[in-house]
């Protein structure tokens, strides 16, 4: 059984974990669809996608397009594991609810 000290808590803070769902859904997302889509406000979604850059989960982009600034994120492998393997310990996790 997993012991919850053994979740990821970089993974499980809420907002870090709507970020990294909402992009395991998708090749790349624009910053304003996540934020609108996540119901997040602007200043929370950058303190919550800096820490998943920081240890490497998420990738952030930023180009112009017709001279205006575009920023985009997409999940990396690193992410993809962490979020695999946190899904994973939370059913295991679960599972040992009696009933």
């Amino acid at each position: 059984m997993t012991e919850p000290r053994e979740i990821d808590r970089l993974v499980h803070e809420p907002g870090r974990l709507s970020i990294l769902v909402g992009l395991a859904h998708v090749e790349e997302a624009e910053f304003s669809f996540l934020v609108e889509t996540l119901g997040m406000t602007r200043g929370n979604f950058a303190a919550h996608v800096a820490r998943l850059e920081e240890h490497g989960l998420v990738e952030r982009s930023k180009a112009f397009v017709d001279d205006r600034p575009r920023t985009t994120y997409r999940l990396t492998a690193e992410g993809r594991r962490r979020l695999r393997e946190y899904r994973r310990s939370m059913r295991a996790l679960l599972s040992a609810i009696p009933g």
